[in-house]
């Protein structure tokens, strides 16, 4: 065993060891290189042991691609040489290194392509969890060194945070910007993660594993070890992407398993972190300070826009899997506390209060109490709480007699019992476990999540189009199948609201709102859906503003939908509340990043004034995805960007794909996640940060200007040149994204898509990260630094002001997962030299650019750990890359002369690759 540990401390075993003196010149902490070097030599143990030859295949080729990534190859690549392929052919090593994995590549068969491309992505699974790994332990060191005398725990931000606003406004003015805090991620209904659930499964047992190897030793590291090898050699064997494509109703499935695994346990334990720091000694004894701020959203299963498989009926089964498995899981945590409060009535007195409680109880159901008290006859607090778990389950069997009717009933009872131990000296267990199960039902309800419903404008304005020609129930003539599911839709929200409570479907969202009239329409087709007005659902109508004339117009139809009866009374019933969303990713695929970048952010400034002004208390939720190219990167520091007056302690962002499992899979880092938005949410609001973003935004709002106009011109004449669509779907695998099994949403929103218009912007952003060109994220910004020409203004202008600091580090984090030897490549699989070196150039430029004004040598270079992983891992990439490309080369060029099995094969070996490299890239849309 200490043979195979001094192996570890090399990225490799002997076989592999010309490579790894590649690796000689990254610094990675100690670790994480161990951890990599675990999972690789027991990669490579089942690999060999399922055949010699693959293994050897898989050491060759990790061989050639860890030399052809030595130095700075991207530097390189730009002046390289290359044939028709895009292959270089200059006698540098690493070009050299570079065309033998070509070579060996195109040597093998399909299925041994295949099983290596598996040996690949479940590598990168494997050091994902290595950096994962590494960051928890990293934490729990931080923690470690945090003494009880400190003034905050460094390692809580959200408790350095409150201490700031405190400092600045005060402790009576902070601790009610504490009460208003909220941060409502909303889980969409398009997971872009290209990683099936089995997968997942592996990954969470082999994290577990992990966890525990650092501390075992003798026979327990041997069994240890042991089963991991079972688990990689499962996850070899196993098929990265799935059989079919995921119905909204399995969907669900991922929130649902997200849920128990981390987010019902680990929120509340956010709350308990901040008073335990706040309270100290007195936390858990007394009252607490922080609020449930947490209330996740979803789209699953209520997004329709442009999903024809997300039905009225979708929506109810989702709807009811969320609520039965909230309710179940609310009366098993109440059963368990209830089975520990076994508190004797002769030293821990019931209120008068709880024994009324007690006696409803018994009028309700004698046979719950009867059970109940047989029980705990003598510990009544026992008892009132083993009924409430009753009625919890009666909740979900809809027995009228004994279920409660709202969550806020439950809440209560529970604040009965919750008193009746403060005042009878039991403290602890009020505000311990009974505490923590009033902050789960605080922050989730009988709900778990808030589901939003959403349809393009254009749906609604052809069915109230129908009603009126044909008529409601169709007397002059049946109506659109699409018009009877939109009525259909407003029932179900309705039915849902009266099953479950208002605070599940209240929220109804319209793509590409242009004028109040999208908001009118809305109100009206509800009322058509209803034979009685008292019927109608409460609906808070959400404008989404995605394009830049419709962002840049956005306040204009804001002041005529406060003329609308319908909005004013919604406003009356929320004490002013409006939401209004923004969409990042059709505006940065509309004018490309750099004017989305700035559109958005003057939106947002012109926005929160207009609402000052109107006594309107706006909620802005942001429509990012996950990748750059989709408003994607650190949440908190974009959210400490944001204008003043946008945030009011309140952020509401979506969360999709490989995100949600990365933010939310480890429950350490979903904790350390939560507690920095909010920590940024809260901060926001503080006098010194409103200054330094309203201040920096005006001086620098000239430049910003400059770079925008430039750039939005260089991105346009782009994607206006002459047959830019099929070449874009040409040198991107476009065509296979939309086949991989990753969601329910099709590619195209179904309105008459004929060009990029009408494309998604997730397979937009997608397709150029699978061909490590990463285009969305990044596109003009080279050409509009070039033409300002002013690095110094650049340099301080990344220094002073916040958004532009994060603007310009998203962009180098997507520079540094482009790859330009293999992006040559891809260029390569088109006919058009012009729109390729345009592409290419612009990509070169911008990470001159980018390099520049950050100050690295390389892409990120200043980020010790971020940047030295990615540069650890790209070779890895490479490998899948190689062989996506390869493929595509083979399926464009011989579509004709192909069998269809051997076409089958190729699609297969396809998505794949396209699974591995979002694994490596950890990037999708």
């Amino acid at each position: 065993m200490r043979a195979a540990s001094r192996r570890d401390r090399d990225l490799g075993a002997a076989d592999t060891d010309a490579a790894i003196e590649a690796y000689s010149e990254i610094d990675l902490p100690e670790g994480l290189r161990d951890s990599l070097a675990l999972f690789l030599r027991l990669e490579r143990r089942v690999l060999k042991e399922y055949d010699a030859d693959t293994c050897a295949v898989f050491d060759t080729l990790l061989n050639n691609v860890i030399k052809a990534n030595a130095g700075d190859p991207g530097a390189e690549a730009a002046d390289e040489p290359t044939d028709e392929q895009g292959i270089p052919t200059s006698d540098a090593a690493g070009a050299c290194a570079f065309r033998h994995a070509v070579k060996l590549l195109d040597l093998l068969t399909i299925d041994q392509a295949q099983v290596v491309v598996r040996a690949f992505t479940s590598f990168f699974h494997l050091a994902n969890l290595s950096e994962e790994n590494y960051r928890v332990q990293t934490l729990h060191e931080r923690e470690r060194k945090v003494t009880l005398d400190a003034e905050v725990d460094a390692t809580n931000e959200l408790t350095v945070a409150f201490k700031q606003l405190t400092d600045e406004v005060g402790g009576g003015a902070a601790t009610r910007l504490l009460a208003k805090l909220e941060f409502h991620p909303v889980f969409t209904a398009h997971p872009t993660e290209a990683r099936r659930k089995a997968v997942e499964g592996k990954i969470r047992r082999i994290s577990r594993l992990l966890e525990e190897h650092a501390h075992l030793g003798g026979s327990a590291l041997v069994e240890n070890e042991r089963h991991m090898l079972q688990e990689i050699d499962a996850l070899v064997r196993t098929s990265p992407t799935a059989i079919k494509k995921p119905t909204p109703v399995e969907e669900a499935d991922t929130i649902i398993d997200i849920f128990d695994n981390t987010l019902f346990d680990t929120v509340p334990q956010v709350y308990r972190r901040f008073d335990d720091w706040v309270l100290g000694e007195y936390a858990g004894s007394v009252p607490p300070v922080c609020p449930a701020f947490f209330h996740p959203g979803s789209w699953i299963g209520s997004d329709r826009d442009g999903n024809p498989n997300v039905t009225a009926k979708v929506s109810r089964e989702v709807a009811a899997k969320f609520a039965t498995h909230m309710v179940h899981k609310l009366a098993d945590k109440c059963r368990r506390v209830a089975r520990n409060l076994t508190l004797e009535s002769r030293y821990t007195k019931p209120s008068d209060e709880l024994l009324n409680l007690w006696s409803h109880q018994v009028e309700m159901s004698e046979v719950l109490t009867a059970r109940a008290d047989a029980i705990s006859a003598s510990e009544p607090h026992r008892a009132v709480m083993l009924v409430m778990a009753d009625r919890l389950d009666a909740t979900v069997r809809r027995n009228v007699d004994t279920m409660y009717k709202t969550p806020e009933d439950f809440l209560a009872d529970l604040r009965i019992v919750q008193r009746s131990l403060a005042s009878a000296g039991a403290p602890r267990a009020a505000y311990g476990p009974v505490q923590t199960l009033i902050w789960q039902v605080e922050t989730f309800g009988f709900h778990m999540v808030e589901m939003e419903f959403r349809q393009h404008s254009l749906v609604h304005t052809r069915a109230l189009a129908d009603i009126r020609e044909h008529g409601l129930h169709g007397e002059g003539g049946p109506l659109d199948p699409m018009t009877r599911e939109v009525l259909d839709t407003f029932r179900a929200i309705g039915s849902i609201q009266r099953r479950y409570g208002e605070k599940m479907a209240r929220r109804y969202i319209i793509s590409f709102t242009k004028s109040a009239q999208h908001v009118a329409d809305v109100y009206e087709l509800a009322r058509l859906a209803f034979a009685h007005a008292e019927d109608v659902p409460a609906l808070d109508v959400i404008p989404l503003f995605e394009q830049v004339e419709d962002l840049e117009n956005a306040t204009n139809v804001l002041d005529q939908m406060l003329e609308l009866p319908d909005v004013q009374r919604r406003l009356a019933a929320t004490g002013r509340k409006m939401e209004v969303m923004l969409g990042y990713s059709d505006s940065s695929k509309d004018a490309g990043p750099v004017t989305a970048t700035f559109v958005l952010h003057d939106a947002q400034c012109r926005i929160a004034e207009w609402a000052e002004a109107h006594d309107i208390d706006l909620v802005l939720m942001h429509g990012r995805g996950g990748a750059v190219g989709r408003g994607g990167g650190p949440a908190n520091r974009a959210v400490l960007a944001q204008p003043k007056g946008s945030v009011n302690c309140f952020f509401k962002v979506t969360e999709q794909g490989e995100v949600i499992f990365a933010r939310y899979g480890n429950p350490v880092l979903a904790e350390r996640h939560i507690e920095s938005v909010a920590a940024a949410t809260l901060l926001n609001s503080a006098p010194s940060v409103e200054r330094t973003n309203m201040e920096t935004t005006e001086r620098y709002a000239p430049m910003a200007d400059r770079l925008s106009s430039v750039a939005q011109e260089h991105f346009l004449d782009l994607l206006h040149a002459d047959d830019f669509a099929p070449w874009f779907s040409v040198v991107t695998p476009l065509t296979e994204v939309g086949l991989l099994p990753i969601g329910s949403r099709p590619a195209k929103r179904g309105l008459g898509a004929q060009s990029l218009d009408d494309l998604r912007t997730i397979p937009w952003v997608f397709s150029w990260s699978q061909a490590r060109i990463n285009l969305a994220a990044w596109y003009g910004l080279g050409t509009a630094c070039e033409q300002l020409g002013d690095l110094e203004l650049l340099r301080q202008a990344y220094r002073e002001w916040p958004l532009f600091s994060t603007f310009v580090d998203n962009i180098e984090m997507s520079i540094a997962k482009t790859d330009g030897r293999i992006a040559k490549m891809y260029l390569a699989l088109g006919d058009r030299e012009d729109l390729a070196r345009k592409v290419y150039d612009e990509m070169m430029l911008t990470r001159k650019w980018a390099l520049a004004i950050v100050g690295d040598d390389w892409p990120l270079e200043h980020r010790h750990v971020l940047g030295r992983a990615v540069r650890v891992r790209n070779p890895y990439v490479d490998a899948l890359s190689l062989a996506q490309v390869r493929a595509l080369r083979i399926v464009r060029a011989e579509q004709e002369e192909l069998a269809d099995e051997a076409k089958a094969k190729y699609l297969s070996l396809i998505l794949s690759t396209v699974a591995g490299v979002s694994a490596g890239l950890q990037n999708t849309g």
